[in-house]
């Protein structure tokens, strides 16, 4: 859950308290909006193996796999121990260090800048909810098409409820610390399969498993 596409977001997640959760790998850690709604951040999940629900997605993903927003890098290392060509991109050098250090393969760097391999991978990941990356689902989606080979799949976890919003947030630790407010977006299922068909994107599969829920798209 990372990369942004304000400078005031990207500093939020290269900076306390997040980078100090990762380095922790613990929470309490939120998204906060200003009229106090409350979203807990899984730390601990993100910094942990892949659980029953990660593995859905990762028996979903064909060919070399980006994965946008990488955090700490579990699915990154469990794609490189089956055997995939993967890449961890994330603009928070704790989490690529992380990548790192549990044996995947991690680029510092906004999914908005250059990148290697463009429109040649067979899998990009949208997990843990970085479809709300930069609070503009649409081009988020658009840049994946970018990214994406022709016939490749974009696998994405939606929020379960069915929300369509795009908000100002913050993260904060729960003791005092908090970052700059930037933008976030949560769809759901219906929202992001609407954004993604403007997109260029075609639904071809959505699951639910251990209370989390995910679309699987495909050019």
């Amino acid at each position: 859950m990372t990369a942004q596409l304000t400078e005031s977001g990207t500093r939020t997640w290269q900076a306390d308290p997040y980078a100090d959760a990762l380095r922790a790998g613990r929470g309490p850690l939120y998204l906060r909006r200003h009229d106090g709604w409350l979203l807990p951040l899984e730390v601990e999940r993100w910094c942990a193996e892949p659980d029953a629900a990660d593995d859905t997605v990762l028996a979903r993903c064909t060919g070399a796999v980006l994965d946008i927003g990488c955090g700490p890098g579990r699915l990154v290392a469990a794609l490189a121990r089956l055997g995939h060509a993967a890449l961890g991109v994330d603009v928070t050098p704790e989490a690529v260090a992380r990548t790192v250090r549990a044996g995947g393969s991690a680029l510092c760097r906004s999914v908005f800048e250059p990148l290697p391999g463009e429109g040649g991978w067979g899998t990009v990941l949208l997990i843990d909810g970085n479809i709300g990356i930069g609070g503009d689902p649409a081009a988020l989606l658009r840049r994946a098409a970018e990214l994406t080979a022709p016939g490749g799949s974009l696998l994405v976890e939606v929020a379960t409820a069915d929300v369509d919003e795009r908000v100002e947030v913050y993260v904060e630790d729960g003791t005092g610390g908090r970052g700059a407010s930037f933008w976030w977006a949560r769809l759901g299922t219906r929202a992001l399969c609407s954004e993604a068909r403007a997109a260029g994107w075609n639904p071809y599969d959505t699951w639910r498993t251990a209370g989390r829920s995910f679309v699987h798209l495909t050019l």
